[in-house]
This record gives structure tokens, C-alpha cells and sequence, in this order.
């Protein structure tokens, strides 16, 4: 798997394609999607491009797919993945990831996709309906599509120490990656030591921190954007990088994959080279101790605090 990959969570559907295809273009050969993102027909466009043109063959790619909380039970599990493969116009994913630790009421495709969080979003005061699926069920349904050759590997997302403990007591096959948020705010250093002690690789979202939630929760605007937090600044001046290249740089150098989003082709490309340079080991313990244990993917306002 690729350090660096392209994340494709928000890219808007007009851009998208376009965005995927450049990407490849400059060199990109991982790409992060999953059906919640509700752009997956278009990455496919923007990957058919680059392979029709000969830029890469499929094998040249790795692709990272997320299986969404209403797909969880025994039988929805390979629906979600084929549903995946379909928009992406692929036959198989280089990793499948549960996307979340959490399992929803099943919504067909045909009512609504991506399906969301909200069970039925027309209504007055819209809510999260649960189902009753295990993560052990789910994973052996995720199990399933290794043997039938639609995912070459399988992984979790935003699990905690607990869950991937429990996982790893019955897992036929075990979950190679974890990806969950990582950042100087965030760092998690325990969880990675657990994971990687399983033998896991490791995947960090939201490499910047909160911008991409704003939306969410208007709040995270006070907080300091570590895209301009004087620190970092001063250490992408240090070696003439930016600011999104030395926090993308804090992760890889410690072979932690990362997966930035970006629209800007001029970005794409720095973001691509953030594993041109070595922070010194000033820079990564002046780093370290921005630590702060603040998360800005909570999904704890749907219901669901996984992370108390």
C-alpha cells in the first residue's frame, strides 16, 4: 500500500473524475473512497480514463473501498461490495474497510444511496436506527469476499483498542489495516502500538485537522488550524515545504499512510512529495507535543459515542 494516496471524501461530484484522473497523471497510484462519500461512479470515470489513455493498468492501482453501517448484516455485506465495485467499475478492491463499529437498519439501494446515517431523513426530527448485526458477523461476511476474490484485503476503521482485541480472538482473516484520524492533536500511541503489534498497517484521515468538519460543527473554527499553527509554519520554512507537507510528513516518516484530499492540481502534486524531505528529531518532538487529544470525526452527535 502506498504512503500516499489520494482521499476522495468531499471532492465535489463535478470535480471528481477530473480530480481522480489528474492524480494519476502525477503519480498517484492509491486512492481512498467508500460509498458514504457518495462519489464512486465518478472516481471510476476518472480511473477508466487513466487506464483507457495507458497511463496505468489496473494492477498499478491500489483502491480502498469502506463498507457503510447499513450494509453490516450477513447477508448485505457482499450487496455493499458489489454496489462499491459496480460504481467504481472495477472487479475486485485492493482493501475493504468497515468504515465504522457500528451497524444500521438496512436501507435498499433503490430508496437511497448512499444510504447516510439518518434512517429516514424526510422525517420531522430524523434519528439513527440501529440494527442488530455483530462485528462478528459482519466480519465473517467481510472474510467471505476474500475467498471470492472481491477484496484482496480487508480492514477496520475507527476502531479502538477494545474492538480490534475482540476482533483478533476470532478472526480467520485478520484485518490488515487500520484507518482512523491521526494529527499533532491526535496522535493515538497506544491504539498504533496495538496495531501494529497485531501486525496491522496503519492509514491516518484528516492529516489537517479540523477544516473538513466545519460543516459539521461551527465550533472547530476556534480552534488553532494546524495548517497555520505558528509551529508548523516555522518548521515548513525551515526546509522551504509547506505547511500541509511537513503534517503529511509527521505521519509517513513514522509509516503511518496517508490519504489528503485535494482539488488543486498544484497541491496534489506537493502532497505527493511530503516523503521528499526528513523532519529532524527536533521538528517531530516539537510536533509530538502539540498533542491535545482533540478528534474532530465524532460521530457521537448520531448516537453513537464510540470514542468515550
Amino acid at each position: 500500500m502506498p504512503l500516499v494516496g489520494l482521499g476522495t471524501w468531499k471532492i465535489s461530484l463535478d470535480s471528481t473524475a477530473e480530480t481522480v484522473y489528474q492524480s494519476i497523471k502525477r503519480g498517484y497510484r492509491c486512492l481512498d473512497c467508500a460509498c458514504d462519500y457518495g462519489n464512486e461512479a465518478e472516481v471510476g470515470k476518472g480511473i477508466k480514463r487513466a487506464i483507457d489513455e495507458g497511463v496505468v493498468k489496473r494492477e498499478d492501482l491500489w483502491i480502498t473501498s469502506k463498507l457503510w453501517n447499513t450494509f453490516h448484516e450477513k447477508e448485505r455485506v457482499r450487496e455493499g461490495c458489489e454496489k462499491t465495485l459496480k460504481d467504481l467499475g472495477l472487479t475486485y478492491l485492493d482493501l475493504y474497510l468497515v468504515h465504522f463499529p457500528i451497524s444500521l437498519k438496512y436501507v435498499p439501494i433503490e430508496t437511497r444511496y448512499p444510504p447516510e446515517w439518518f434512517y429516514d431523513p424526510s422525517e420531522k426530527e430524523p434519528k439513527c436506527v440501529g440494527s442488530n448485526a455483530t462485528i462478528r458477523e459482519t466480519w465473517e461476511q467481510m472474510e467471505a469476499l476474500c475467498q471470492a476474490g472481491l477484496a484482496k484485503n480487508i480492514g477496520v476503521a475507527n476502531f479502538n483498542v477494545v474492538l480490534l482485541q475482540d476482533l483478533f480472538k476470532y478472526a480467520k482473516v485478520p484485518p490488515n489495516v487500520l484507518q482512523v484520524e491521526h494529527h499533532p492533536y491526535l496522535q493515538q500511541p497506544v491504539l498504533f502500538d496495538i496495531a501494529r503489534g497485531f501486525g496491522m498497517a496503519i492509514t491516518a484521515f484528516s492529516s489537517f485537522g479540523a477544516k473538513s468538519y466545519w460543516v459539521f460543527n461551527e465550533d472547530l473554527k476556534k480552534d488553532q488550524q494546524l495548517l497555520d499553527h505558528p509551529l508548523v509554519d516555522a518548521i515548513a520554512k525551515k526546509h522551504s515545504k509547506t505547511t500541509a507537507q511537513v503534517l503529511l510528513r509527521f505521519a509517513t516518516q513514522r509509516d503511518i499512510c496517508v490519504i489528503p484530499k485535494s482539488s488543486n492540481f498544484e497541491r496534489l502534486s506537493e502532497n505527493l512529495a511530503c516523503c521528499g524531505f526528513a523532519l529532524d528529531e527536533k521538528d517531530m518532538a516539537d510536533l509530538k507535543g502539540l498533542e491535545c487529544n482533540r478528534r474532530f470525526n465524532d460521530v457521537g452527535g448520531f448516537g453513537y459515542p464510540i470514542y468515550s
